[in-house]
């Protein structure tokens, strides 16, 4: 039996999932486990290391058991992951206590910090990245400042793919993209020691491992590994960019024949353009990232709001504990989802604002501020609770909007990913306030493909990028869908209410916020 098939392996932020490619690109199985997640009253996000590996182990068997033939046809194994976020690791490869996730907030009083004394900025010329508390350079400057013994004892600082690689193969590594946007210098794919002593942490320079480039580099699966996850030893193993860039392969950002944008709409709102020329690049946006991109020579800018489907599980949540509380059974999540989706629909557009900020962590794109709270403006009894959730829709798309004119970039058309993206009323809302049509990317595990598509550039499957996803993406692309013309006009007026609502009220949500945490000691 030859082999013939690629396996793609997403730790994402809410769900851990393997997936099984023909070369060609055709989904086989998919097998995954919901992650675990701890969240802490002082604003900390963490996961457990140990936990996470055994997930990835237990999710391989279960793919294997879903097609048994896998271990003889496995060509090679691609890991990617959520990004951001501080994994550390001792000498002897042991974590050192749990992971921070990149909605971590407690490192956001540096953040604030650092930007306003202007060393956000010197260091942003560098990264092309804005500091915000998802980073792991600000996380880092929080370990010092709190748990000092952990970065005594620690000897490599890893991201979560970083992590579940270095089980898998012994390699202590991270990517080109996720290495360069926190540490590095963009223009050269390589880490900036001047953004050590810029943050005052060159001591911490030990801890960044080596960056490799996955479509040029692979290594080779540890017999305790593949005794744990049921796949042959000595399989080679690709270490793929941070999920956001994978997603962004896997949905169609790169296309050798348009230009166009994406939205990936998961637990956060990820926005990107794809730049082909250094010159192209603004660096005017400390909000954003620049990450480079798997082609030599491009880049993906990438603005990101904290909160997206989270706004879409929150109003979920209120629904299902009124229920509750009535003494009814409430439905699913998802049941309720859809059912509010529905009505959804047959609420008049734009009778109130919402700023979806329903994070903990606050907002990281188009601004950085961990203070700021969601809102409803314009609240009466008038206004139902699918008024809410339509005003929630709309109030998603105006973020989207936000961040893709904070790029400088309003494409001729949106593709658009993520679990949100498969309902019509949210499509439609995102292609009128966005003003541009939407395609929405069929490939349901994009971020595995994605990891996948960099496994067949490893392995010489095809000879360039472009014959990749002319194979992976093209045939996954839904048709394009035009946004409805009243509704551009409709949003085009609110838009501008929506950006001068947030901006006054920078001041407020920082008091609210100070009263909020009380008297300190």
């Amino acid at each position: 039996m030859s082999r013939d098939l690629l396996i793609g392996l997403d730790a994402g932020t809410s769900m851990l999932k393997a997936v099984a490619f023909t070369p060609e690109g055709e989904q086989l199985a998919t097998a995954g486990l919901r992650n675990k997640v701890h969240h802490l009253p002082d604003g900390g996000v963490e996961q457990d290391p140990w936990t996470t590996w055994q997930d990835c182990a237990a999710v391989l068997r279960a793919l294997v058991e879903k097609l048994p033939d896998l271990p003889k046809r496995a060509l090679a194994l691609a890991v990617t992951g959520q990004g951001d976020g501080t994994w550390l690791i001792d000498e002897k490869g042991e974590p050192l206590g749990q992971a921070l996730l990149w909605y971590d907030a407690r490192s956001a009083p540096i953040v604030r910090a650092l930007r306003e004394s202007g060393v956000g900025e010197k260091v942003f010329l560098y990264t092309g990245t804005g500091l915000n508390p998802s980073n792991q350079s600000s996380q880092l400057l929080w370990l010092k400042r709190e748990r000092p013994e952990l970065l005594e004892r620690a000897a490599t600082a890893f991201h979560c793919k970083d992590w579940l690689y270095f089980r898998l193969t012994g390699e202590r590594a991270t990517d080109l993209a996720e290495g360069c946007f926190t540490f590095g210098d963009f223009r050269h794919r390589a880490y900036a020691e001047e953004i050590f002593e810029l943050l005052g942490i060159p001591e911490l320079r030990r801890l960044c491992p080596p960056m490799l480039d996955g479509t040029r580099h692979a290594d080779r699966l540890l017999p305790e590994a593949a005794a744990a996850c049921g796949l042959p030893e000595g399989l080679p193993v690709v270490l793929a960019p941070v999920d956001i860039v994978c997603t962004g392969l896997g949905a169609g950002l790169y296309d050798p024949d348009t230009s166009a944008g994406l939205t990936i709409v998961g637990s956060t709102g990820i926005h990107m353009r794809l730049f082909r020329r250094l010159e192209e690049i603004p660096l005017e946006n400390q909000a954003g990232y620049v990450i480079p991109f798997v082609e030599p020579g491009t880049w993906a800018g990438m603005t990101s709001n904290m909160a997206s489907t989270l706004n879409l599980d929150w109003m979920v949540g209120i629904a299902r504990d009124l229920i509750a509380a009535s003494g009814a059974t409430p439905p699913g999540d998802v049941e309720l989802l859809k059912l509010l989706d529905r009505k959804v629909g047959e609420r008049p557009p734009g009778q109130l604002l919402y700023h979806p900020y329903i994070c903990e962590a606050g907002e990281r794109g188009p601004f950085v501020d961990s203070r700021v709270r969601a809102q409803f403006v314009g609240l009466s009894t008038a206004v139902g609770p699918f008024d809410l959730m339509r005003a929630i829709y709309e109030g998603l798309g105006f973020a989207a909007r936000d961040c893709h004119a904070a790029m400088g970039h309003r494409p001729a058309e949106i593709r658009l990913a993520g679990g949100a993206a498969r309902s019509d009323n949210l499509r439609a809302i995102l292609s009128a306030t966005l003003g541009v049509p939407v395609r929405r990317s069929l490939q349901e595990e994009a971020g595995a493909a994605g990891a996948a598509m960099v496994a067949c550039l490893a392995l010489k499957l095809f000879p360039d990028l472009d014959a990749v996803c002319r194979s992976w993406v093209a045939p996954n692309l839904g048709p394009l869908e035009q946004p409805d013309t009243g509704l551009i006009a409709h949003y085009e007026r609110l838009f501008p209410l929506y950006r001068k609502a947030y901006r006054r009220y920078f001041d407020l949500w920082a008091q609210l916020d100070e009263i909020r945490r009380g008297p300190q000691p």
